[in-house]
């Protein structure tokens, strides 16, 4: 089913294909995917064919958009994302349309071509050496979902404090064997945010990038890919070079207790504003977390 096309969104697309085009007329519209923003497929008169992106409600309390432009102009120059020809201070985004795009499924993307294309970006993206002064503290980032959660009166799970505490001793067990190494990760790579086009993948929308354990970005894109044990297997062992060993299970399966942890806040900070949606969604991810932590318990 399409999505609506909002109404007040035109004059801001208008304004934005002004800037970057110097005209306001398109011949055709649609509305894509995407949680919080509200983005739309554009045809210009003369055939062009882009992206817009218009923020969404309440980002601006969860993203800064200045962090979010360093990071896609990195993926930009590492030519893992469509080319960027506009990035607006409030977080407003025109891009290239990437021609033949078909956006990742979970069946798609379990594709083992689609494995080794996904592992193949990442180890770009987290041995490319850069560093873009941009924070991805997963847990100081928790501290201030929290906060909104709190100070918007937003009901916390019973047993959430329990949890908090077995996943920081998890994180301290990590952190005691493995000498984590801060690198360029996108951190929130959901299946819609994979493109394959032309013959090549694209990973989009950095929003949530910046620096973090590699790890991070693996343990994520499994979760949102619904990956089994032998698609997680294929996935790590494309990444690392080599048959993951016990260590290497353990921050794979502790990252994906970090990222369920993280999104379950987000999620809870995000239903002022979207309301039943992302309190079912808070209460699936919260319910997975805890099976992870079962079993991180069993290795």
């Amino acid at each position: 089913m399409a999505r609506e096309i909002l109404t007040e969104d035109i004059p801001k697309i208008k304004k934005l294909l002004h800037i970057v085009f110097g005209q306001e007329e398109f011949t055709d519209i649609s509305r894509m995917g995407g949680l919080t923003n509200h983005t739309y497929k554009i045809t210009l008169t003369d055939g062009g064919e882009y992206v817009v992106r218009i923020p969404g409600e309440g980002t601006e309390e969860l993203i800064i958009r200045s962090n979010e432009k360093i990071s896609t102009q990195l993926a930009c120059d590492l030519g893992i994302d469509a080319e960027t020809l506009y990035f607006g201070d409030d977080g407003s985004k025109v891009t290239k349309y990437i021609p033949n795009a078909i956006t990742m499924s979970t069946e798609l993307i379990s594709q083992e071509k689609h494995i080794n294309q996904v592992a193949k970006i990442f180890k770009k993206l987290h041995s490319c050496n850069a560093d873009t002064g941009v924070p991805f503290e997963v847990f100081e980032m928790a501290a201030g979902y929290e906060k909104i959660i709190y100070d918007n009166n937003v009901p916390m799970f019973e047993d959430y404090k329990e949890k908090k505490s077995k996943v920081m001793q998890i994180k301290s067990e990590i952190d005691s064997v493995i000498n984590i190494k801060k690198v360029p990760c996108h951190n929130d790579p959901l299946c819609e945010n994979w493109v394959e086009g032309n013959g090549r993948m694209y990973l989009i929308d950095w929003e949530y990038a910046g620096m973090n354990d590699g790890m991070w970005d693996i343990a994520d894109v499994s979760i949102e890919a619904g990956f089994d044990e032998e698609c997680d297997t294929k996935l790590l062992t494309a990444y690392l070079g080599h048959t993951p060993d016990i260590v290497n299970r353990k921050n794979f399966l502790a990252n994906k207790i970090y990222v369920d942890f993280l999104w379950t806040l987000w999620a809870k900070a995000r239903v002022p504003y979207d309301g039943q949606p992302m309190e079912d969604w808070a209460q699936e991810r919260y319910t997975r977390l805890k099976g992870f932590i079962d079993d991180y318990g069993k290795l």
